[in-house]
């Protein structure tokens, strides 16, 4: 095989490739007596066709097979061989081939770009941390204890208040008549939490058990019955019970209920909790620190291909239209993956597959009851354990990098920490909302440009 640098022009090279006859016929002359074990033809026991009867009659396909795969594989090789990284899939130009004859061919290639890294020097950040108070912990254990209190049975002649919890049967009719789904035994709502159908739980203050009460409530609008959607609908309530709170005392048997060891080891689970909670989100300015002097310190052609790719990929989606999806916002998440995947080569970063399965089990970990769902989600989505792959690659590399350059520690109260977040939300957000109106702007200018040429 011969190669041949043919063109280089910026990130494009085209390289000229010329693989011998001789080569070719080799291949072909050693996949026909393969398919003598493999073809049955009549007149001729299996194992025993001739390679030339084979030839005679699949000829044609059996060289076609064998072109594809020799393109393939002096693709790879002619890559390898001049150390070439490249962007996106290659261009194949046929230039000769047939039987008897050379297979010269072009092969048009983006490349990566260079990446000189900069120094770890010239990065630094804020390194941001929570302080949780004393009474920012007690109330959120007190917030545990109402939301889990317990409720005990009311005297049968006590009337249900707000805070109750009520039992009760029912028969609902629309327009006098039943319909599908329109009766319930057992059903158990807590008055004030309006959770079962708007205005629902205010009609049965003041029940008592054993006692019928007729509800009137307008039926959702999203009801899975579109005929039902909107529709005033009658309840025939027949109340089995009614409850009042009773308020948890926090000691260890309240922190046993909510699978702790006692109440120390609640609040410093609790604790955790919040800390890991503003973590995620001061981590996300953290991040957007270094992000945006990765790219100021580093000066990246971008192939336009990656460009064109990406802006398919997500005009592809069918939920996309949140996404920015400008050339500029493109090109800056391409340029800051590129920057990321050099830091992570250079520095030998791999995610390993144990990485990949434990990040899987902490997801199966925060949605109980859907295990099973979650397993066979990343099974049967190749496309997701990637994107996951990816995601942790990233995070590698982020952390790697905290590690090696200049970061202030900065300790926050709650509320600083509240105000530094909401700030940085409505920043980012102001700058999406900036980058839509630049967007529109600039089309409008084209259609007035267009409309004046016409």
């Amino acid at each position: 095989m011969k190669v041949q640098v043919q063109s280089k022009k910026g990130l494009k090279t085209t390289l000229s490739i010329i693989v011998d006859k001789d080569e070719i016929k080799k291949k072909l002359d050693q996949r026909l007596l393969e398919l003598q074990n493999e073809i049955d033809l009549k007149g001729f026991r299996k194992g025993k066709v001739p390679p030339l009867v084979i030839k005679n009659q699949f000829g044609k396909a059996i060289y076609g097979d064998i072109i594809d795969k020799v393109l393939k594989e002096s693709t790879t090789k002619a890559i390898q061989d001049k150390k070439l990284k490249i962007a996106g899939q290659p261009k194949i130009d046929l230039k000769t081939f047939g039987e008897g004859k050379d297979l010269n061919f072009e092969l048009q290639l983006d490349l990566l770009p260079e990446i000189k890294l900069q120094s770890f020097e010239k990065y630094k950040a804020s390194d941001y941390s929570v302080k949780v108070s004393k009474e920012i912990l007690d109330e959120r254990l007190v917030n545990l204890s109402n939301e889990y209190k317990s409720f005990e049975d009311k005297k049968d002649d006590s009337k249900s208040e707000l805070g109750d919890q009520v039992i009760f049967d029912y028969e609902a009719k629309v327009d006098d008549k039943e319909f599908e789904g329109g009766k319930g035994k057992g059903v158990t709502i807590e008055l004030g939490k309006d959770l079962f159908l708007q205005g629902f739980d205010k009609q049965l203050v003041g029940v008592k058990k054993k006692e019928k009460k007729k509800v009137i409530s307008i039926l959702p609008k999203n009801h899975p019955k579109k005929e039902l959607a909107n529709k005033e609908a009658i309840f025939e309530c027949e109340i089995i019970n009614v409850k009042n709170s009773k308020k948890n005392k926090l000691d260890d048997d309240f922190a046993k209920k909510l699978g702790a060891k006692d109440l120390l080891d609640l609040t410093e689970k609790v604790k955790n909790q919040i800390t890991e909670q503003y973590n995620i989100a001061l981590n996300s300015i953290f991040k957007k620190e270094i992000l945006d002097q990765l790219e100021k310190n580093h000066k990246v052609e971008v192939p336009q291909n990656l460009i064109d790719n990406e802006l398919k990929t997500i005009s592809d989606k069918p939920n996309s239209n949140g996404e920015n999806k400008s050339i500029e916002s493109v090109k800056k998440r391409i340029t800051l993956g590129l920057i990321l995947n050099e830091y992570g080569e250079t520095n030998k970063i791999k995610v390993t597959e144990d990485e990949i399965k434990s990040e899987i089990q902490k997801q199966v970990k925060s949605m109980p009851g859907q295990e099973k769902f979650v397993f066979e989600y990343y099974q049967k989505n190749p496309s997701a354990t990637q994107h996951l792959q990816s995601t942790l690659y990233e995070e590698k590399i982020i952390k790697f990098i905290k590690s090696k350059i200049k970061l202030t520690k900065k300790e926050l109260t709650i509320k600083e920490a509240e105000k530094l977040i909401t700030s940085f939300n409505e920043k980012n957000k102001a700058k999406t909302s900036r980058d839509l109106k630049k967007k529109i702007l600039n089309l409008q200018k084209q259609k007035k440009l267009a409309k004046s040429n016409q």
